[in-house]
């Protein structure tokens, strides 16, 4: 948690080759420069590896923000619009071809790169850039709470944790926004759009999405038990040997309704996204998995925080029941129902050091949406109170079909708030006023896109060949002795070379 998103990869172009603007001479070219660094900056960090693309990640968001502002201005110099006070005239010469490969839409061939779509329209282009802001204001909040689930290093501060969820908090609803205007802007279109990544119902998904992981961080902030339970783990923790931890009451019923609130959202945002489809229109199944994840994570938080409640009242027996109803939402048995060797247990033990691998990797973490670490904290929690109902209250537990079907309506914490579109100031137009100073060459760039640069790659290192040494194949013989002869000591006196 949050959905760790790919961020699309797309192709070069020239905005001179399709647009012209009599106002303003410059606007295509200085376009065409930021969306070329955009690409450069897209493709470098397809390239990196996982646990390193998170400190690139502020760098791409400056460079789509500084695109944005050109590319809105183009398109509004089309509508012949107002761009900050000034009348911007931009005309069509000729059918753009814009290339940009889709992240969210399923693979035709599995363990193939899905091919690219070609777009011949501004407004699928401005559909990429800006979902892809989206993309970036998630993985940025993934990025703020990872030091939260890592177990190897000091656990953090109460100040520390707190200013890492305000972050994050920060950056999904942001990301909400951008989707919710994506949704917005898709709803006056007439044409069918190339791939279901920038389609109507998959950003209003993606909003959804972000306002339900919004609001389940707002959960997170106030309660102590994951961080007890990372405590628990974290073997360079010595605060056990003589302190217990803290536990403070929290307001439970709120938080359950905030949780049924976020799986609301969840559950509205995973119909969306199955109303898609099969075929060229589907969504891969990690997102479509996630999606019903995190609504079953978010009941489970839900009956958790119920049960809460209801042992702070006194109702230790109606407490371990509603433990049990969460553990049924996220498909888990409980540890009373089936004792001794279980095969679902060993497979739960073993998910469980595999997701704690992912995470001091820092690559993949959190695929299953938080269900992981929901299961650990039910659990811990049935043990302790199972103990002290079966040594002292003896009160019955009563089923979970009769608890779930008094579940009440969520609550929303966090509200949409209009997306903000990015302008050029009028100090900039009036600079672009001038005529170009080069020419706009940015369509012609070599290596433009990622299936160029694997074939040069493949046909760089020989099959076989040992790394380092892909230069001294393909030579010949004597090729090699010249390189050889020519770097070995001359002997004056003699006149010849000598190899020994």
């Amino acid at each position: 948690m949050p959905f760790q998103f790919i961020l699309p990869t797309t192709s070069s172009f020239s905005f001179s080759s399709s647009f012209t603007c009599e106002s303003h001479p410059s606007l295509t070219l200085n376009a065409s420069t930021h969306r070329g660094v955009v690409k450069a900056l897209l493709k470098k960090h397809k390239r990196l590896p996982a646990a390193s693309q998170g400190s690139n990640l502020p760098l791409i968001l400056s460079d789509l923000n500084g695109y944005l502002p050109y590319l809105l201005a183009i398109d509004a110099g089309l509508g012949n619009k107002l761009v900050s006070g000034e009348e911007v005239s931009v005309v069509l010469t000729s059918t753009p071809a814009i290339e940009w490969r889709p992240t969210l839409s399923d693979h035709a061939v599995p363990g193939k790169q899905i091919s690219r779509v070609k777009i011949q329209s501004l407004e699928y282009e401005l559909f990429f850039v800006l979902s892809t802001v989206g993309y970036t204001h998630t993985l940025l909040a993934r990025s703020s709470l990872h030091p939260l689930y890592v177990t190897s290093g000091a656990p953090l501060s109460t100040q520390a944790r707190t200013t890492a969820i305000t972050n994050a908090t920060k950056h999904l609803l942001d990301a909400a926004s951008v989707h919710d205007y994506l949704a917005r802007r898709a709803e006056s279109l007439t044409t069918h759009p190339p791939c279901s990544d920038i389609a109507q119902s998959t950003a209003r998904a993606m909003s959804l999405l972000a306002l339900a992981e919004a609001t389940l961080l707002a959960v997170l902030k106030d309660d102590p038990y994951p961080a007890v339970i990372a405590q628990d783990r974290n073997q360079n923790d010595r605060e056990w040997m003589y302190k217990a931890p803290e536990i403070p009451k929290v307001r439970a019923h709120l938080f359950a309704r905030l949780c049924l609130a976020a799986a609301d959202h969840a559950a509205q945002a995973s119909s969306l996204c199955q109303a898609q489809g099969r075929g060229v229109s589907k969504l891969n199944e990690g997102l479509l998995r996630y999606l019903e994840d995190f609504r079953k994570t978010s009941r489970a938080k839900a009956c958790r925080f119920f049960g809460i409640d209801a042992e702070l009242s006194g109702q230790t027996g109606s407490a371990i029941g509603w433990l049990r109803c969460g553990l049924q939402e996220l498909g888990v048995e409980s540890k009373e129902a089936k004792k001794g060797l279980s095969l679902s247990r060993m497979k739960k033990d073993w998910t469980e050091r595999r997701e704690d691998k992912k995470i001091e990797r820092g690559t993949n973490w959190g695929a299953d949406a938080g269900k992981l670490e929901e299961t650990r904290v039910i659990e811990m929690l049935e043990t302790k109170w199972m103990k002290i109902n079966d040594t002292m209250l003896t009160q019955p537990v009563p089923s979970p079909g009769t608890l779930i079907a008094g579940l009440p309506s969520g609550r929303d914490m966090h509200t949409t708030k209009p997306y903000q579109v990015p302008e050029l100031g009028r100090e900039s137009l009036e600079a672009m006023r001038a005529p170009p100073d080069r020419l706009d060459d940015f369509g012609d760039e070599r290596l433009s896109s990622d299936d160029d640069d694997e074939r040069t790659a493949v046909a760089a290192t020989p099959v076989g060949a040992f790394p380092g040494t892909q230069d001294q194949y393909g030579r010949s013989a004597s090729a090699q002795y010249h390189d050889r002869s020519s770097s070995a000591p001359y002997d004056r006196s003699s006149g010849a070379r000598s190899y020994y």
